[in-house]
């Protein structure tokens, strides 16, 4: 079994979570910008923090066979603050990077008149640089924020398909999936989403745009968390190949969207998605000039 976690905070886990990982069949993971826990109060914070997103941690992931990639944007929690708006200036710089595959975590926290600014100017940033948005839906009001969330991806220069929204649930799931949107969902040991709750929702919806995770981080969350995605799903009847679909060749999918996928070979079948580069493997598919 080969697993892609499309979101998970690897800066805030230990290198035994990254032997782990590896050893249950973790093999590539993306780790969107987040909130640190408490407010940066400059530029230069932000700087720091995006340079270790590209340079230490994909060289930290490396050391246990797993290739890491980033995404980088203001998140909506710190749109908020004006020291923080400054960011949005650098942004551009770092869109370019190999290793950036989308433009994110971008959305709504407090759903504020700074975070609809600031989310419409980085879907436009993300439509400039041709890369896919990574979306994260507030925690309150949850209905509401996905809603006008999607009203501000459809005013935007992306299409539906190049932006995923995320942390979604039994009441939201059926509105992005009207979208055209890629559905991702965040499954925690006490809160978002679990294992047996995730096979309902794909029995539902079917596999087509289903992306899971599981944005471990800091707080109480567990990185194995797609591990027990899979074994839920092959228990409740689902083949490896549904499994291979929906935690490996969907990210993928995704992802290689920005052209700059760089995965490492697997013994699995054919790798979906135009714009990934499998290493051992000279072949480029789809990628940007």
């Amino acid at each position: 079994m080969r697993i892609f976690d499309p979101h998970i905070h690897m800066t805030s886990r230990t290198t035994d979570d990254y032997q782990r990982m590896h050893a249950a069949g973790i093999r590539a993971v993306v780790e969107p910008s987040f909130w640190l826990g408490q407010p940066r109060t400059s530029l230069g914070s932000f700087c720091d923090y995006f340079d270790s997103l590209l340079g230490w941690e994909p060289f930290r992931a490396s050391q246990y066979g797993i290739a890491h990639h980033a995404t980088i944007g203001l998140n909506p929690k710190e749109a908020n603050d004006a020291r923080c708006r400054e960011v949005l200036d650098v942004l551009p710089r770092y869109l370019a990077k190999d290793r950036v595959v989308a433009v994110g975590e971008l959305g709504y926290d407090s759903m504020t008149p700074e975070e609809d600014a600031v989310f419409a100017a980085q879907l436009e940033l993300a439509a400039e640089h041709e890369l896919p948005a990574l979306v994260h839906t507030p925690h309150r009001d949850k209905l509401a924020g996905t809603r006008r969330t999607l009203d501000v991806v459809s005013e935007s220069a992306l299409e539906p398909g190049a932006v995923l929204v995320d942390h979604l649930n039994e009441m939201t799931v059926g509105v992005v999936a009207e979208s055209g949107a890629w559905m991702g969902f965040s499954v925690y040991p006490d809160t978002k989403m679990d294992e047996h709750r995730m096979v309902e929702i794909l029995r539902r919806f079917g596999l087509d745009r289903m992306i899971v995770n599981s944005a471990a981080d800091w707080g109480n969350s567990d990185p194995l968390k797609t591990v027990r995605v899979a074994e839920a799903m092959l228990a409740a009847g689902y083949t490896d190949d549904d499994v291979d679909r929906v935690l490996w060749r969907n990210p993928v999918e995704f992802f290689a969207q920005s052209g700059r996928l760089e995965l490492p070979d697997t013994e699995a079948p054919e790798l979906v998605g135009a714009g990934a580069t499998f290493m051992g493997n000279s072949v480029l598919r789809g990628a940007r000039d």
